[in-house]
C-alpha cells in the first residue's frame, strides 16, 4: 500500500513541470486579460466613462505622461506572455507617439524577442530532439543552429511571424548575442514601416468616430521599405550560398 502511495506521489511530482510548461504561459496571459478587463470595468463604472472617454484617459497617460513610454515598451515587451500581436503595437506606436515611437518600438519589440526566446528555451526543452533527420523541417533547424546570424536575419527580412522566429530560436538553443543582433538589425524596416503607417491615421477622436485617413505618401513608403526589407533577404541569401 505504501509503495503505490509512494509511487502514485511521484508520478504527480513528474507530472507537474510539464503541465506547467504546457500551461504556464496560458494561465498567465488568462490572468493577466482577466485582472485587465476587470480593472477597466470597475474603472469606467466608477468614473461613469464610455469607451471613447476612456481611450482617451488611456491615450492621455501614454503620450503625456513621463511613465506612458515606459509602460508602453513594458507591455510590448511581455507582449509574449499575453498574446498580444505585435502588428497592433507597432501601429499604436506610430499612432500615439509619432516618429519618437520608432525608438520605443525597436527597444519594446527587441525585449518581447528575448522574453520569447527565453520561453521557447525553457518550455520548448528537447521538443525538436529525437526527430527525424531529415526533411525541410531538419535542413532548416539545422542551418539556423550552423549559421544563426544569417538566418534569423534573413527571417527578420522576409517578415517570417515574429514570435514564431523567437519561439523556435529558443527551442534551438541558438546564442542569444547572434538571435538578438540580427533581431535588431533585422527589424529595423519593418518597424519604421509599420510605425511610420500608424502615425497616419490622424487623431484619436478621428479614428473612434470612424473617420480614418491614411497619408498616402506615408504608404507608399511604408510599402517601400516592405520591398527594400525583401529585396535586402534576397541579397544575402544570395551571397551566403555563393559563399
Amino acid at each position: 500500500m505504501s509503495d503505490n502511495l509512494l509511487g502514485d506521489t511521484e508520478k504527480i511530482e513528474l507530472d507537474a513541470p510539464s503541465f506547467w510548461r504546457k500551461y504556464g504561459s496560458k494561465l498567465v496571459a488568462l490572468l493577466f486579460w482577466g485582472v485587465l478587463v476587470g480593472g477597466y470595468y470597475l474603472y469606467a463604472n466608477l468614473n461613469n466613462l464610455t469607451l471613447a472617454d476612456s481611450l482617451n484617459v488611456i491615450a492621455d497617460f501614454l503620450t503625456n505622461s513621463l511613465y506612458g513610454p515606459l509602460f508602453y515598451i513594458g507591455v510590448y515587451a511581455l507582449r509574449p506572455l499575453i498574446f498580444f500581436p505585435a502588428t497592433v503595437l507597432t501601429l499604436l506606436g506610430g499612432f500615439l507617439f509619432g516618429p519618437i515611437g520608432i525608438l520605443y518600438t525597436v527597444l519594446g519589440s527587441n525585449s518581447s524577442a528575448m522574453v520569447a526566446y527565453g520561453v521557447g528555451r525553457y518550455f520548448g526543452q528537447d521538443v525538436l530532439e529525437g526527430e527525424e533527420k531529415s526533411g525541410r523541417i531538419q535542413k532548416y533547424t539545422d542551418r539556423m543552429r550552423q549559421n544563426s546570424f544569417e538566418t534569423v536575419l534573413i527571417m527578420r527580412l522576409l517578415f517570417l511571424p515574429y514570435d514564431l522566429v523567437n519561439y523556435a530560436a529558443g527551442f534551438l538553443k541558438i546564442k542569444w548575442q547572434p538571435f538578438i543582433l540580427a533581431t535588431a538589425v533585422g527589424s529595423i524596416p519593418g518597424t519604421i514601416s509599420f510605425v511610420l503607417l500608424g502615425g497616419s491615421f490622424g487623431t484619436l477622436d478621428e479614428l473612434v468616430a470612424g473617420d480614418v485617413q491614411v497619408n498616402p505618401m506615408t504608404l507608399i513608403l511604408s510599402i517601400g521599405l516592405i520591398l527594400v526589407s525583401i529585396g535586402l533577404s534576397r541579397l544575402i541569401k544570395k551571397r551566403e550560398a555563393a559563399a
